[in-house]
């Protein structure tokens, strides 16, 4: 049933004279299983007296409407990522609260229909302190909690860092090769200055937390941290306070 489109005359009023559960109505419009008539609902697909009502318990009295979108399509059933654009002076878990519809990015084009189960059970993996702003994830896939988890220190993020005071002398030569501070290695960087008060980071295995600690070992001062990318996945258009969907093609 997966992929299947209704036309028009899908839609139908119950002649029954005892309330039903909703998910039973469709199944009977869609000729489909119940459990594809409660995805149906849950993904949205479902209007109740023209309004969405997207509960498969709902209960349906005589008389009232029920409607299937003549373009409704089951996606695939499956776990997904969201990627927030977190503001600066939020935390993880307030990034992850804000996920909701009137925050949904309008330029997602991941073709995922944002559904309750998807925000059950997400990890913030890589996350990013209070004070930076920037690309933050939650997953509740698996395979992905794994390679942001176990293979963190192989994946590249890139940071834009706002700075103040001057450079030591070959203070951006230092980053580049690394070095051990407070007893901890910190990897080799590539950065580069972006203007007289920015640097761009681009490195494997520094946490964006660890950042300011490092810049001060060369004599600047981090005034905002803000992550574009994380692997192959870059923030992009995304805009403050918004987030979307990490698309099937994508991978970190």
């Amino acid at each position: 049933m997966a992929g299947a489109a209704f036309p028009e005359r899908a839609l139908e009023q119950q002649p029954e004279t005892q309330p039903q559960r909703l998910s039973r109505i469709v199944a009977a419009i869609a000729a489909c299983s119940r459990s594809q008539a409660e995805q149906y609902i849950v993904e949205g697909w479902v209007r109740v007296d023209g309004k969405v009502v997207d509960v498969p318990q709902e209960r349906v009295r005589p008389g009232q409407r029920v409607e299937l979108a003549p373009n409704a399509r089951l996606q695939a059933a499956g776990p997904a990522t969201l990627l927030v654009h977190k503001p600066a002076g939020m935390h993880g878990a307030q990034a992850l609260a804000s996920v909701g519809a009137a925050t949904h990015w309008s330029g997602d084009a991941s073709g995922i229909r944002r559904i309750k189960s998807h925000g059950v059970g997400q990890v913030e993996l890589l996350p990013l302190p209070p004070p930076a702003s920037g690309l933050a994830v939650f997953s509740q896939d698996g395979r992905i909690v794994r390679k942001l988890t176990e293979d963190a220190l192989l994946v590249e993020q890139e940071l834009v860092v706002e700075v103040t005071g001057t450079i030591v002398p070959n203070g951006l030569e230092r980053l580049g090769r690394g070095f051990v501070l407070e007893g901890r290695t910190v990897p080799p960087a590539r950065v580069s200055w972006q203007s007289e008060a920015r640097l761009r980071f681009a490195a494997k295995g520094i946490a964006p937390d660890r950042v300011p600690a490092i810049c001060a070992h060369v004599g600047l001062t981090v005034t905002a941290i803000r992550r574009l990318r994380i692997g192959r996945v870059a923030l992009a258009g995304l805009p403050p306070g918004q987030w979307r969907y990490l698309a099937p093609a994508e991978r970190f």
